[in-house]
C-alpha cells in the first residue's frame, strides 16, 4: 500500500486522441501499491474496463489511488476519435497542463509526469506558440534556461543543443549554452538524483573529439575553456571525450551523467541501451517533471497495445524526485 502521507504524482493527459490514457491507465494499474496517482483529463477517455474515482479534494487521492484511478476531471469540447486530434481538446489539453503547475506551486502534489502532446494539434487548435512541453513549463515557471536529461538505469545524456538542424549546431553551442547546461546538470544530479559529487563525461562536437584541432578546433577553442573554468570550481569533468568510445559498459561506469552536444549524439545510446524505458527528465525546474521518452503513437492509439514501460518508468521516477525534493 502507498503512504497515505506521499504527495500524489500528478500525469497531465497529453493528446487524448494518442495513447497517452491508455499508458497512464496502465501506469495506475502497475504503480497502484506503489505511487499515488492522480490523472487530469477527462474521465470518458480513459479505457473502458480502468476503475476512476472521481475527486475533489486532493487529499483523497492516496485511499481512492488503491481500487481505482483518482481523476481530477476536467470535461473536453467535442467527440474523441482515436488517432485524430481534435482541434477543439487543444485549449484543454493545455490547460491541463497549466492546472498541474498550479497544484505543484500550492504543494498538492510532489511532481508531475506529462504524457505525449501533439504539438501541432496544439498550434493548429489553441494557437500554442511552444515547440513543447518543455519550453511550456520553462515559461510557466518563469526560467530562461532549463535541460532535457534522458534517464535509464544505464544511462543518463543530456543534450546541450535539442531539436535543431545539425547544420545549425555550431552555431547554437556557445560557451554560454555549455556552461549553463553543465551547471544546471550539475545540480540536478546532486538535488534530485542524491549524488554529492557528480562526475560528467563531456563528449566532443567533431569526430574524435576533433583530434587536436584537424577535424575541427571547437573543442580547443570552445569546450575546453568552459570545462576548465568549471574545474576550477570544483567540478569533476572528463573532456572533451570522443564521442564513439563514451558510452560502452566500461565507460558508463566512470560517469554519472554525460553532456552530449546535439540531439542524437544523446539519444542514439540511450534509445540503443534501453528502448522502452527510458524517461525525459526536466532538470532547472523549481518542480519535478518527467515525461515517457516517445510521442503520441497516433497510428496504434486505442487498441490496447501501446508498450506502458517508458511511462511507469517516468511516473515512478518522478515520485522518487519528488521525494528527494521533500
Amino acid at each position: 500500500m502507498t503512504s497515505p502521507s506521499a504527495l500524489p504524482v500528478a500525469i497531465s493527459c497529453g493528446e487524448p486522441a494518442g495513447i497517452g490514457p491508455e499508458i497512464a491507465a496502465r501506469a495506475w494499474a502497475a504503480l497502484k501499491d506503489e505511487v499515488p496517482i492522480l490523472y487530469l483529463g477527462d474521465p470518458d477517455h480513459l479505457p473502458g474496463d480502468v476503475p476512476v474515482a472521481c475527486i475533489e479534494d486532493i487529499r483523497d487521492v492516496a485511499e481512492a489511488a488503491e481500487s481505482a484511478l483518482p481523476v481530477l476531471a476536467h470535461r473536453f469540447k467535442g467527440p474523441l476519435t482515436h488517432g485524430k486530434p481534435n482541434p477543439d481538446h487543444a485549449q484543454s489539453v493545455i490547460d491541463m497542463v497549466t492546472t498541474a503547475v498550479t497544484l505543484l506551486n500550492d504543494g498538492a502534489v510532489g511532481a508531475l509526469c506529462t504524457a505525449p502532446i501533439h504539438k501541432k494539434a496544439l498550434q493548429d487548435g489553441a494557437g500554442f506558440s511552444f515547440p513543447g512541453h518543455t519550453e511550456f513549463l520553462a515559461d510557466l515557471a518563469g526560467k530562461e534556461r532549463v535541460v532535457m536529461m534522458l534517464a535509464s538505469e544505464n544511462l543518463r545524456v543530456v543534450p546541450a543543443t535539442i531539436h535543431m538542424p545539425l547544420s545549425q549546431v555550431p552555431s547554437a553551442l556557445t560557451a554560454d549554452v555549455l556552461e549553463q547546461t553543465i551547471r544546471i546538470t550539475h545540480a540536478g544530479l546532486i538535488r534530485d538524483f542524491g549524488i554529492a559529487v557528480p562526475r560528467l563525461a563531456v563528449a566532443g562536437l567533431n569526430p574524435h573529439a576533433g583530434e587536436g584541432g584537424k577535424m575541427g578546433r571547437e573543442e580547443i577553442e570552445l569546450l575546453g575553456p568552459v570545462l576548465e573554468k568549471l574545474r576550477g570550481e570544483g567540478m569533476d569533468l572528463r573532456g572533451p571525450l570522443s564521442a564513439d568510445t563514451m558510452f560502452h559498459a566500461a565507460a558508463r561506469a566512470t560517469y554519472d551523467a554525460a553532456i552530449c552536444m546535439y540531439h542524437d549524439q544523446a539519444l542514439i545510446p540511450i534509445k540503443t541501451l534501453d528502448f522502452d524505458r527510458g524517461v525525459n527528465v526536466t532538470l532547472g525546474l523549481p518542480f519535478v517533471r518527467t515525461s515517457p521518452d516517445h510521442g503520441t503513437a497516433l497510428d496504434i492509439a486505442g487498441q490496447g497495445i501501446a508498450n506502458a514501460s517508458s511511462m511507469i518508468e517516468a511516473v515512478r521516477l518522478a515520485a522518487l524526485l519528488g521525494r528527494a525534493r521533500g
